[in-house]
């Protein structure tokens, strides 16, 4: 007969507590007393985020912002599972709010094990809200989107079947690789301060706050409003497409 070593730590350690008993924890080098079994441990906690779409993987167009259309994203997040989330465009800095609403019966009744999320910002959530969120934007400004490695993104095969726009996800630990959106959420703490519960703008007041950055000139577009530079790229945009056809 063949026994497994995890067999023989389970033979071990107390199975109600996955601990040892205190005599035993004496004996031990480490004098740790618990232990996570190996398969857990080995669990990638994102799993999410295969090679074919880490931020290596992205365009080398996006590194100097001279095309548009390319975009990073995040959440802000509030209390009681509360989250607003953020979507940046690299050349223009136009900012657009992902409005997250709790799901009906969110405090209420118990999560469903596997079933959706009830907060608001669940994968099948954001996959719908950021679906919603690009849906108004023609296909030229929907190159990309760079995307902290949240899991809140996990359905991002699902969001770029609906939408077209690939999905990239930065480095860990690398926010410097999302310095636009990063920026971009420091600023919104000024209407969202931390402590608060987020879900208490609605989708009004979060286009309201959109559009009170987008109007405010930056000296990194000669002075421009991030409204006034994407509105500028959208007129080359159609000027090129009439010229094409002609």
């Amino acid at each position: 007969m063949r026994i497994s070593h995890e067999a023989i730590y389970q033979a071990l350690y107390i199975q109600s507590r996955g601990a040892l008993k205190r005599e035993l924890v004496a004996c031990l080098r480490t004098g740790r007393a618990l232990r996570v079994p190996r398969s857990r441990a080995q669990q990638r906690p994102h799993g999410h985020v295969s090679v074919d779409v880490m931020i290596s993987e992205r365009p080398p167009e996006v590194n100097d912002r001279a095309v548009p259309g390319h975009w990073e994203g995040d959440m802000i997040i509030g209390t009681e599972r509360s989250a607003v989330g953020t979507v940046v465009e690299r050349t223009t800095r136009f900012t657009m709010l992902v409005h997250l609403p709790r799901i009906d019966g969110w405090g209420e009744r118990a999560p469903i094990k596997n079933g959706p999320a009830l907060s608001g910002y669940g994968a099948e959530s954001m996959r719908d809200a950021l679906t919603d969120c690009f849906a108004s934007l023609p296909g030229q400004l929907c190159r990309s989107l760079t995307w902290d490695r949240g899991k809140e993104l996990s359905d991002h095969a699902s969001f770029t079947v609906n939408t077209g726009i690939p999905v990239f996800f930065a480095d860990p630990h690398s926010p410097w690789q999302r310095a636009t959106n990063e920026n971009t959420n420091g600023v919104l703490r000024q209407y969202f301060p931390k402590g608060t519960d987020l879900a208490r703008w609605s989708r009004d007041e979060l286009d309201a706050v959109a559009n009170t950055l987008n109007s405010r000139p930056r000296k990194v577009l000669g002075w421009k409003t991030p409204a006034e530079a994407l509105t500028e790229h959208l007129r080359c945009l159609q000027q090129a497409g009439v010229a094409s056809t002609t």
